[in-house]
């Protein structure tokens, strides 16, 4: 390993010529010498060479007066609760300008930067006085100093969720309807979440995730969906939500939530989104109405050409295939029944009834139009 004594020469040529702070003096020979503190090893040199610093040619002194940032830094952070950090900066491109210039000027290569020397700094300063960890790969606070406006960005890590739902009262939609100012993106009319409502199924969830969480914006992926009339029962629709710059990441959860019509069961925190959704099944309830009069001879024709049957069907020009089985059928009146099918998830369950490039479907099979007019998930089940 290189001694102080081979690097003074050249540190002596860079000095003369250069006034440096004992942060960026030291930063230039870190490395060949193998010091773990910049600072000190600065300081050192300095000793060394018996040469005082006046202003920093490089920083500007900045490196010896971060505390109003680290102060900033602990405003910022004041509302959230996290257990690790990474830190980011933006400065002036003139600090960098002069940075490369010396170490491009005297050949130093494979070196820090002045910017990773003071977001290293700060990170450490922040963690002496708030006890934190420092995680590069996956921090739960990241900060990004912005030095040319004094101003302290911080992106809370995304935490994710999975859960059930169940809906037992008719009437509104699962999804919610974006703001109509940012289309969901997030802008202050909306309180940065995206939507301005909360009367849906994601609504009603999402009121109640921000106020465990906080946090801003919220995305769901669900498993399936029905309609605004539909209702979901049975051990709910499995869903799983993103929750985007939460302030809390460790809230008790009920393991049964109601909300008005609307009840979460299992929701509970998980590392990250499954990379491929698992496949699920649901056992549907359908009202249907014929225009021609149907009894149990039909119906029981239906019932064999379903039976264990792969409907065919097209989706944005594409070929699809789902399976329905464990069909009943009930006539209700001279032109309606109700017909119960187990499917997989997915099924196009109007386009199944009237026959809407779906094949075989029921209109087609009875001969006579049909109509869904309403339909009930009463079980849904992840394979």
């Amino acid at each position: 390993m290189t001694s102080i004594k081979e690097i003074l020469p050249n540190a002596f040529q860079i000095i003369k010529k250069f006034d440096l702070c004992d942060n960026c003096l030291g930063r230039l020979f870190s490395k060949p010498l193998g010091s773990s503190s910049n600072k000190l090893l600065g300081k050192k040199i300095r000793r060394n060479l018996k040469i005082s610093s006046v202003k920093c040619y490089v920083c500007k002194n900045l490196l010896s007066n971060l505390t109003p940032y680290l102060k900033l830094m602990l405003e910022s952070c004041s509302k959230y609760e996290y257990s690790s950090i990474l830190v980011g900066a933006i400065i002036k491109p003139s600090i960098i300008d002069r940075d490369d210039y010396i170490r491009s000027k005297y050949k130093l290569r494979g070196i820090e930067s002045v910017k990773t020397d003071i977001t290293k700094e700060l990170a450490k300063q922040f963690i002496r006085k708030t006890k934190k960890k420092l995680d590069y790969l996956d921090p739960e606070i990241t900060f990004t100093i912005n030095f040319k406006d004094e101003s302290c960005y911080i992106r809370s890590k995304s935490i994710s969720l999975q859960g059930s739902y169940n809906k037992t009262q008719r009437g509104f939609p699962q999804k919610q309807k974006s703001c109509v100012n940012c289309f969901g993106k997030g802008c202050m009319i909306c309180n940065f979440h995206g939507i301005t409502e909360f009367d849906s199924v994601e609504g009603k969830i999402s009121y109640y995730l921000f106020s465990k969480f906080g946090g801003t914006i919220t995305k769901f992926t669900w498993m399936g969906g029905e309609d605004k009339s539909s209702l979901v029962l049975g051990s709910g629709r499995p869903f799983f939500v993103k929750i985007q710059n939460p302030l809390k990441r460790r809230p008790y959860l009920s393991k049964k939530i109601n909300l008005d019509s609307v009840s979460i069961s299992n929701c509970k925190i998980i590392s990250e989104l499954p990379k491929k959704f698992p496949h699920f099944t649901s056992l549907i309830k359908l009202q249907i109405h014929a225009q021609n009069e149907i009894d149990s001879k039909t119906l029981r024709k239906l019932k064999e050409i379903l039976k264990k049957s792969v409907v065919v069907y097209e989706k944005s020009g594409k070929r699809s295939e789902k399976v329905v089985s464990n069909l009943k059928y009930k006539i209700t009146s001279k032109r309606s029944f109700t017909l119960t099918i187990r499917a997989e998830g997915g099924f196009p369950i109007k386009r199944f009834v009237a026959s809407d490039n779906v094949s075989p479907g029921v209109s087609q099979i009875l001969n006579t139009p049909c109509s869904c007019t309403q339909f009930d998930f009463y079980d849904i089940e992840l394979e």
